[in-house]
């Protein structure tokens, strides 16, 4: 009875506007009853089980790393060396809003946090420099993925934790799939430019203004560098490296730049807790689910079904892509990894993936998830503060979904490409 009630449970709360963390604890509830009155005296031992992962600190640091360097204003560094870098070309703002992105990845991890600043900042500002507003809003869209793809990723961190997979080496192997969303959207960029008439920049920068942007940017992207370089060269675990990336976020935003204050320091702490609360509980919330799910043996009949199909890891590998971005076309990216990853993860051993290729694909497949409707977060983040319908930014975003689509193909069948920094630094 459970295996039916329990998804349906699930999915008629969401149709009911139902918050998702809730959905999925209260469907994973009924599935326990289902099993039998013992199991409920060990859920809450399991709910909190779901969150007794160390690794698990470094979010919350992240998170709040970024939020204190986008409200002291350090992020308009990096929009302003990400101008004087490539802003000279036809559709300049808009390439120069995918290289910011890729800057402002290194500091928050978060496609949410990148489309919330940009969404404030760079396209109101394409806007008035006369790029329609959906577009403006499509091509921040359509670079906010590169923050969870890019390190230091929330994603990367949940799922190693979960599947013990190297945080390290999910990182490491996270710079060339977010590089190469960047050079494809502004690829999609350049070629429809001239079509939609974008507008072209005053002209290439001077030497001398590109080392003006960079000395004001300089310690915006030295913070990304610091991260990456403690944490690949061994010198500090992700959670160390988070905690030392929120004081150097205070020690540049209050001290350097004298540009926090005390109600702005209250204010980011409760923005972090709210987005880390929601975080938490829907992993919480998981963690029920799929014990619910391993006592039925879903994930055995799942991998089996697909087994089924075919014994081709290059069409295993499809159906796996197709699962995740269907899936994500109605479920929110942190839910979907915890419960899928570890009914996917043993797929992909069989085939013989490496599990940080494998984990690589997966994250990336659920980034894509974050800006297709109806339930893309950085639509409706984005929808919220420019005020643009979610529909007319769909519109303008398909060019660069097909695009990073076309990239995740290429990440799931060239494994070389993916583990190529990981071997290099020995992750």
């Amino acid at each position: 009875m459970g295996i039916y009630l329990v998804p349906l449970a699930f999915f008629g709360f969401l149709a009911f506007g139902m918050p998702v963390g809730f959905a999925i604890g209260i469907a994973g509830m009924i599935g326990i009853l289902d099993m039998g009155p013992r199991f409920m005296t060990m859920a809450p031992d399991r709910l909190f089980a779901g969150l007794d992962l160390f690794p698990f600190l470094a979010m919350p640091f992240f998170i709040l790393a970024g939020e204190i360097m986008n409200r002291s204003g350090i992020t308009q560094g990096l929009v302003k060396l990400a101008e004087a870098l490539v802003g000279w070309m036809r559709g300049g703002m808009a390439h120069s809003n995918m290289v910011a992105s890729v800057m402002f990845a290194g500091i928050t991890g978060s496609a949410t946090a990148d489309a919330a600043a940009f969404g404030n900042t760079l396209a109101p500002a394409m806007q008035k420099a006369g790029y329609s507003r959906p577009y403006a809003c499509a091509v921040t869209a359509a670079g906010s993925i590169i923050g969870p793809t890019i390190p230091p990723s929330t994603l990367a961190i949940i799922y190693g934790s979960i599947m013990g997979v190297s945080i390290a080496g999910l990182f490491a192997a996270g710079i060339l799939p977010g590089l190469l969303i960047c050079a494809i959207c502004m690829g999609v960029i350049a070629l429809t430019a001239r079509r939609k008439g974008l507008p072209k920049g005053e002209g290439r920068p001077s030497f001398r203004i590109v080392i003006q942007a960079l000395r004001e940017g300089f310690l915006a992207v030295l913070l990304p560098v610091f991260i990456l370089g403690s944490i690949l060269g061994g010198i500090a675990t992700p959670t160390e490296a988070a905690a030392i990336a929120v004081a150097y976020a205070l020690v540049v935003g209050g001290l350097v730049n004298r540009a926090l204050s005390w109600r702005d320091l209250y204010e980011v702490c409760v923005r972090t807790t709210r987005i880390t609360g929601a975080i938490f509980l829907i992993i919480a919330s998981a963690t029920i689910l799929g014990w619910w799910m391993t006592f039925n043996q879903i994930p055995q009949a799942i991998a089996a079904a697909m087994l089924s199909v075919s014994s081709e890891p290059v069409v295993i590998v499809a159906l796996i892509l197709a699962l995740l971005l269907l899936i994500g076309l109605v479920m929110d990216i942190n839910a979907t990894l915890i419960i899928l990853a570890p009914v996917l993860a043993p797929l992909t051993v069989k085939i013989g993936m490496d599990p940080v290729h494998a984990g690589i694909m997966i994250i990336l497949a659920l980034n894509i998830s974050l800006m297709t409707p109806p339930v893309g977060a950085c639509l409706f983040v984005l929808a919220s503060v420019t005020g643009e319908k979610v529909e007319a930014i769909a519109k303008e975003l398909w060019p660069f979904i097909l695009a990073e689509v076309g990239i995740l193909l290429v990440i799931a069948y060239w494994p070389d490409l993916t583990l190529f920094i990981p071997r290099l630094l020995g992750l």
